[in-house]
C-alpha cells in the first residue's frame, strides 16, 4: 500500500512511519499543504491520503476539496478538533474518516485497513456491477456513474460515503440497521465507539434527499434507521 501522509508533526509521521514500516506500507511524508497537494498530483498510483487539518500554507479541508476534483482515493483526516461541525464540514468535502488527535497508532491502523478493505470491496462490486442501476418508486440509480436521481431529478453534490449509504439503503428497503451494523458495512470496520460517524452521514443525507412529509430514512429509536418509500 502506497501512503501520502501530509502532516506537519515530525514527531507524528516519525512514530506512524515505524508502524507503517511493520505493516509494510510505503509512505511518504510532507509537512506542508501546497507542497503535499502538488506532490499527490506528480503521482496517480497512491493507494491512500491521510491529511492532517491544520497545515501550513493550505489546509488540510483544502486539500481534501481539491483531492476530491480529481480522484476517489480514500482518505482520512486528522483532526484536533471534535465538534459535529468539524466532522460534517469533512465529510461533506469527501473525506472517508477522521482520527481525532491525540490518536493510538494501532488506531490508525485499524482505520487504514478497514478503508483499504472498504474501497477494494467496492471497486470490485462496481467492476462486477458496471452499467447497471438500482430503480425504486422514486430513486434510480447509475452504478457506473455513481449518479442519483429522485423523481427524475439529480441530486447533486452526494459524497462517496452518503452515494453508499443510500445504495445500501435502497437494497434492503425496510430493514432496519444499527449505527454498529451501517459502521460495519459502509465505513467496513467493527465500531469503535463513535456513532456520530453515521448520524452525520444521515442527517446530511436527510436534507439532500429531502427530509418532508416522505423523509425516506427513518429513524427507529433504540435500534438505527430504516429505508421505506411506503
Amino acid at each position: 500500500m502506497k501512503i501520502l501522509m501530509i502532516e506537519d508533526n515530525q514527531s507524528v509521521c516519525t512514530m506512524t512511519d515505524m508502524f507503517f514500516q511493520r505493516e509494510g506500507f510505503q509512505a511518504e511524508f510532507v509537512h506542508d499543504g501546497l507542497e503535499g497537494l502538488n506532490r499527490f498530483k506528480q503521482e496517480e498510483d497512491w493507494d491512500l491520503l491521510i491529511l492532517d487539518v491544520m497545515l501550513p500554507s493550505m489546509d488540510g479541508l483544502t486539500i481534501c476539496q481539491k483531492v476530491r476534483q480529481i480522484s476517489d482515493i480514500p482518505i482520512i483526516m486528522l483532526t484536533a478538533k471534535e465538534t459535529e461541525s468539524d466532522q460534517v464540514l469533512g465529510f461533506d468535502l469527501g473525506a472517508d474518516d477522521y482520527v481525532t488527535k491525540p490518536f493510538s497508532p494501532l488506531t490508525l491502523m485499524a482505520r487504514i485497513k478497514a478503508v483499504k478493505r472498504r474501497f477494494t470491496h467496492t471497486t470490485t462490486q462496481e467492476k462486477v456491477n458496471e452499467g447497471e442501476r438500482l430503480e425504486t418508486a422514486h430513486f434510480q440509480l447509475d452504478k457506473k456513474t455513481r449518479e442519483v436521481f429522485l423523481d427524475g431529478e439529480r441530486i447533486e453534490n452526494l459524497t462517496p460515503k452518503e452515494y453508499d449509504l443510500l445504495c445500501f439503503f435502497i437494497q434492503h428497503p425496510r430493514q432496519v440497521f444499527s449505527r454498529e451494523q451501517l459502521l460495519e458495512q459502509i465505513w467496513g470496520y467493527q465500531f469503535y465507539g463513535d456513532e456520530r460517524t453515521v448520524d452525520v452521514h444521515i442527517k446530511r443525507l436527510r436534507q439532500k434527499i429531502g427530509d418532508g412529509p416522505k423523509p425516506f430514512l427513518y429513524t427507529v429509536w433504540g435500534v438505527g434507521y430504516k429505508f421505506d418509500e411506503d
